[in-house]
């Protein structure tokens, strides 16, 4: 056990919150193990309970830990980190390189006609052949993400008879139509999903969820894909690079 030093400058609310982070990303505290009470931690350390709280507090604000009323502060779950929100071609390959399993399932595959709110954001007519997908990501057969997605018909023909079930959307788009991602701009805020959306999601209906606005284009400039998703949060955290 690490033990405080009494000489250091460093505070010892700090010492002891770098000794419990050190534990939790070791992986010495397992995500939802129960850390020592207050006073258990304070006994540990020979530390006030004021320095034990100021310690949590700060792994509470970095989402190290977790508090349950009445029982106690629990190590919070692992975090994947993925580069979904700022890439043009998804999240799936970033949590492969982790070691999960990703499987797609296609809840909807089917030809149609665009509407005025479609047809405004591909900059297409009204009425205009559109395919529409409906998918449903999962992460070690845990919910991940539902995505509705629309595309011009005239630019993926015969896309609605092809098996993509657990196959990547944007690699078949490569591969069978040429079609290479230009750029998307993202819309991202905090949404509660309807009764049946959280269903397939398999969280409360209170549970809130990122809903991600999306429009993608062609080096050419024209809109190819249009879709809604929404994202489970409780489980994820999104990396943004800004260079």
């Amino acid at each position: 056990m690490s033990h405080l030093r009494r000489d250091d400058p460093a505070p010892l609310w700090l010492q002891l919150m770098c000794i419990l982070r050190e534990d939790i990303r070791s992986g010495r505290l397992k995500p939802d193990q129960s850390l020592p009470s207050e006073t258990e931690l304070g006994d540990l350390y020979r530390v006030s309970r004021t320095v034990v709280r100021e310690a949590l507090r700060e792994l509470t604000q970095q989402n190290l830990v977790y508090a349950i009323k009445g029982k106690g502060t629990y190590v919070s779950p692992r975090h994947t980190e993925v580069n979904f929100i700022g890439s043009v071609t998804g999240s799936a390959d970033d949590l492969r390189r982790f070691g999960r399993r990703v499987t797609t399932q296609i809840l909807e595959q089917e030809p149609g006609e665009a509407t005025s709110h479609e047809s405004e954001r591909l900059l297409i007519a009204e009425g205009t052949p559109v395919v529409r997908l409906t998918r449903l990501r999962r992460v070690d057969d845990i919910p991940w993400m539902l995505t509705r997605a629309v595309l011009p018909a005239r630019l993926v023909q015969g896309l609605e008879k092809l098996n993509l079930e657990n196959n990547s959307l944007y690699n078949i788009l490569r591969r069978n139509y040429s079609l290479q991602t230009a750029g998307a701009d993202r819309w991202i805020d905090a949404v509660f999903a309807s009764e049946d959306d959280a269903a397939l999601l398999e969280i409360d209906i209170q549970t809130p969820v990122l809903g991600i606005d999306s429009i993608s284009w062609l080096f050419d400039g024209s809109r190819f894909e249009a879709y809604y998703a929404l994202h489970r949060c409780d489980n994820v955290r999104f990396h943004i690079g800004i260079r």
